[in-house]
């Protein structure tokens, strides 16, 4: 028997997390386990409003772990993530699932937790002070903490980040892979190229070898042909029913290029 405990505050609502508990937001991945009996024995959720929250800070926005797809596409400022948001699901997800729960979606959802990478969001926790980088806490998706909020960097133009899921259902499939680019410039040239990557290894996770190609050079043919070449370095993908791990590999600079390209057009 699951029961669900509810807490005025996200402090509260953390200190009530253990063994056996699972916090409950928009329930999206949660209650399909939960309805087939192998859900957690403890919900815990919260009605602090501080999970809905949407705050500008400066060249950064700080959303509520419990700010939905549906609201974020709502949002004229958020626009730079409006093409992430809209990959999530049907509308009926939209407007129950969470960023906060995104982020620790299984295998093979969780694509927005692959755009936060890229843009170097950090993940503020309930009852700790400051901010880890989300691609840290990807690395404890097994017993994944409390987030209280996400601060996202924003991009300054439609160059500097892209994001690209490739699913065999459109428009709502699941993925067989996603990517995302964040590249900075300064004179002309990527400074700080920040690549990610969904279901190309246990987590989402960062594209060292694509990143490397791209630091340092322009967005153009010879840049975009290079990172290309190298978009398959150091990943670990999964073979499932979607698409076995040799076919992710081979295709990742395909779809990494088409996204670069995408990008260098505006």
């Amino acid at each position: 028997m699951t029961t669900v405990e509810t807490f005025p505050t996200l402090a509260e609502a953390a200190r009530a997390m253990g063994s056996g508990a699972a916090f409950f937001g928009g329930g999206t991945v949660l209650m399909r386990d939960v309805n087939a009996g192998d859900g957690p024995q403890r919900l815990v959720r919260s009605a602090d409003p501080a999970l809905t929250e949407i705050r500008a800070q400066g060249e950064t926005v700080r959303l509520g772990a419990g700010v939905t797809m549906a609201r974020i596409l709502a949002e004229r400022d958020l626009a730079f993530l409006h093409p992430v948001a809209r990959q999530i699901g049907g509308p009926q997800v939209r407007n129950m699932g969470t960023l906060g729960g995104n982020l620790f979606a299984p295998h093979p959802y969780g694509d927005f937790a692959v755009a936060l990478i890229a843009l170097g969001a950090r993940a503020v926790l309930a009852g700790q002070g400051g901010a880890r980088p989300v691609e840290e806490l990807m690395r404890e998706r097994a017993r994944p903490p409390l987030v209280a909020a996400i601060e996202i960097p924003r991009p300054r133009s439609g160059r500097e980040f892209g994001f690209l899921k490739v699913s065999r259902v459109k428009p709502k499939g699941v993925s067989v892979l996603s990517v995302a680019a964040f590249l900075p410039a300064e004179g002309g040239r990527i400074r700080g190229a920040r690549v990610a990557w969904g279901a190309m290894g246990p987590a989402p996770m960062r594209g060292q070898g694509a990143e490397r190609a791209l630091e340092g050079g322009e967005l153009d043919a010879a840049t975009i042909a290079r990172a290309a070449a190298q978009a398959a370095e150091g990943l670990d993908p999964p073979t499932d029913a979607l698409a076995s791990a040799w076919y992710r590999k081979e295709v990742a600079g395909v779809h990494l290029r088409r996204l670069l390209e995408r990008m260098e057009r505006g």
